[in-house]
């Protein structure tokens, strides 16, 4: 039930990404160019991760700091293996085009976003004061 709802939430990061993607395309990268439009657009969405954690442990109470860490990790994986699958089977997007989208000496953040999901469930404990 609790891997349940974290599947519920994590769609709604997808949602969120996909979104932040749109705006990042639209109104960032013309504005300030493809590295700073990453930039901004990977801490919008670490941003968003984290306030999509407290909403979730806000929706399912207090949980044992084991249980968020699995959580964080279930998150993560589920986002390798999404974007694996949907950048390339549907995008038809090569190998290197994937590695290069996340290299961070290329400015490319996507690294980020996904430490931040690792830890956001702990986070959010910690900011709802679940434990100190």
């Amino acid at each position: 039930m609790i891997f349940g709802k974290a599947l519920a939430a994590w769609a709604v990061m997808v949602l969120t990404a996909l979104a932040n993607g749109s705006l990042r395309e639209r109104y960032l990268t013309p504005r300030w160019g493809v590295q700073t439009g990453h930039l901004i657009s990977s801490l919008i969405l670490s941003v968003a991760v984290i306030l999509i954690a407290v909403a979730y442990l806000v929706h399912t109470g207090p949980l044992p700091l084991r249980t968020l860490r699995l959580i964080g990790l279930f998150w993560v994986l589920v986002s390798i293996l999404f974007v694996f699958f949907f950048r390339t089977f549907v995008l038809k997007e090569t190998w290197s085009r994937l590695v290069a989208d996340n290299r961070i000496m290329n400015g490319r953040l996507g690294l980020m976003v996904l430490v931040t999901q690792a830890v956001a469930p702990v986070l959010a404990g910690r900011m709802l004061g679940y434990w100190s």
